[in-house]
This record gives structure tokens, sequence and C-alpha cells, in this order.
């Protein structure tokens, strides 16, 4: 019998009916939802709508969910990726889900959290009410993704998270909130409480996923794609066109003046679309 992955629920909002699930990005954890939760919960209320249950796990490997076993990942590759991880966490989920009694979920993905959702659906479609793809992609890295396990090996040589500082350091290019000390301050205290060998092995998990290309055009529910139109990899360009092949379920939001970390750099902006994605599921 397969083992199960454990992921740490962080439950931001009681409630009844489809449960929210928001799914964190690279590299950090459910915490980033934070804000984003809470401007969800007064536009829902404001909109009139029932109180829904509002989620944000920690992936595994990040916050309090431990670092998955290699018989938790399943096969290891010469190259020390984990080609089956990715489906193994999307069934990791469900069971999260189905545990606490909820045969479907509105689930929303930001960046590494897009790939891990829009798996769900490959899987499991039955799971998904509705779905919203944030700064994400359904391709595979392919060749560029080497730089992926050079930094998990930096992570694991160095026992720390500092190979993946750079995530909080800004370039010129970057939106005013990333620029700003606020956010850098906030993304460095969340990166350097990870620990080391989760941000490693998500690293080889996301080297390993399947390539997902195909998938979203098989969506049969609503849909929102938010993308940052200063996203040096999932901008408008990138984004956009992923929502035309989707069809007619899905909702294109581009926001200016916003990097890759949509939901923290502009969390109302993100949780306008998803009020608006819970509207449409009903």
């Amino acid at each position: 019998m397969m083992q199960m992955m454990q992921i740490h629920n962080r439950v931001l909002r009681e409630g009844s009916g489809t449960p929210l699930i928001l799914v964190n990005a690279y590299p950090v954890d459910g915490r980033m939802w934070e804000e984003c939760a809470g401007h969800i919960a007064a536009l829902a209320d404001e909109a009139g709508l029932s109180t829904f249950p509002i989620w944000a796990p920690d992936m595994p490997g990040s916050g309090l969910s431990p670092t998955p076993s290699d018989e938790q990942s399943g096969r290891r590759a010469a190259n020390g990726s984990y080609p089956d991880a990715l489906d193994r966490m999307a069934e990791a989920y469900v069971a999260l889900m189905n545990e606490a009694g909820y045969k479907r979920a509105v689930w929303a993905g930001l960046s590494m959290g897009g790939y891990l959702v829009t798996d769900l659906y490959r899987l499991h479609p039955e799971a998904v009410a509705g779905i919203a793809l944030c700064d994400t992609m359904a391709a595979s890295d392919g060749v560029g993704g080497e730089g992926r396990l050079a930094t998990a090996n930096a992570c694991e040589e160095a026992n720390s998270t500092q190979p993946v500082m750079r995530f909080a350091e800004p370039s010129p290019e970057d939106s005013t909130v990333k620029r700003s000390q606020v956010f850098i301050d906030r993304m460095r205290a969340w990166i350097g409480e990870q620990h080391p060998q989760g941000a490693a092995w998500r690293q080889r998990m996301t080297y390993g996923r399947p390539d997902l290309t195909g998938v979203p055009e098989t969506f049969d529910v609503p849909v929102v794609v938010v993308s940052g139109e200063l996203d040096p990899t999932s901008n408008p360009g990138v984004m956009k066109p992923l929502a035309e092949r989707i069809g007619v379920n899905a909702v294109f939001t581009s926001i200016a003046d916003c990097g890759h970390f949509s939901a923290v750099e502009h969390p109302r902006t993100v949780a306008a679309a998803l009020v608006d994605l819970v509207k449409r599921v009903g």
C-alpha cells in the first residue's frame, strides 16, 4: 500500500459548502495566502455568499508539512528528481479534502501550486468544482529545469535555504510592491523559516513532474487565470493564450505593476478574481 504524504492544513475560515483550497508557491508556505484569504472572506461576505471554508495547507516540504520520504515520493531518477512525486502529492491533497468530509473543492494554485492543481484535475477531475491558475504554466521545464537540481543540491549541501533567498531579492524591473522593504523582509523571513531538505525536495519533485501541457484544455469547470504583467515567466504573453486554449470556461485577469507572487503583491485583486470564481461555481 502506498504511503501517503502528510500535509499540515491551515484553516483560515470555517464554513459550509464547497471549500476553497489555496496551494502555495515556492519557496514559501501556505502563509503566503493569509492576507489574500482575508480579502476573499470580506468580498464574499459583501457579495452575500454563504460562508465557505478557506484553507491554505502547507505543500509537502514547506512550512509545517514534513518533507516526504523516498517511499512516499516514489521513484527517484538517476539525476535525483522524483517522477512520481507530483502525482502522489495530488493524491495526498485529495485525501486531505476527503478526510474532512468533502468530495469537491475549488482549487487555486500559484506558480508551483498551479502545477499541483493542474495535475490534480488530470488525476481526479471529480474532486474539482473550479480551478484558478495564478502565475504558473502547464509545460514541463525541459532542459531549462536543470537549475532546479543544482538549487536542490545547494540547499542540501549547505543545509540552508540561502540558495533560494534570491526569490526575495528584487531587480529594477520588478513591481513596486516587490521592490518595497516590507515585501523583501516578509519574503526573507518566510524563506528563512523553511527546511532546506524540504526546499530541495520541492525542486526535485518539480523537475520530475509530468508534462501537463494539454491538461488545461480538458478543464470542464469554471476557471480563472491570473497573471502579473511584470512576471518574468508567467506574464500575460504566456497566461492569456493559456486562458484562450481553455476556452469559454476561463476568465483571464491581468494585474498591472505585479510580478510572480500576485497573491502576495496584490492580494485584493487576486481575491476578487477568486470570489468571482466561487460565484461561478455556485
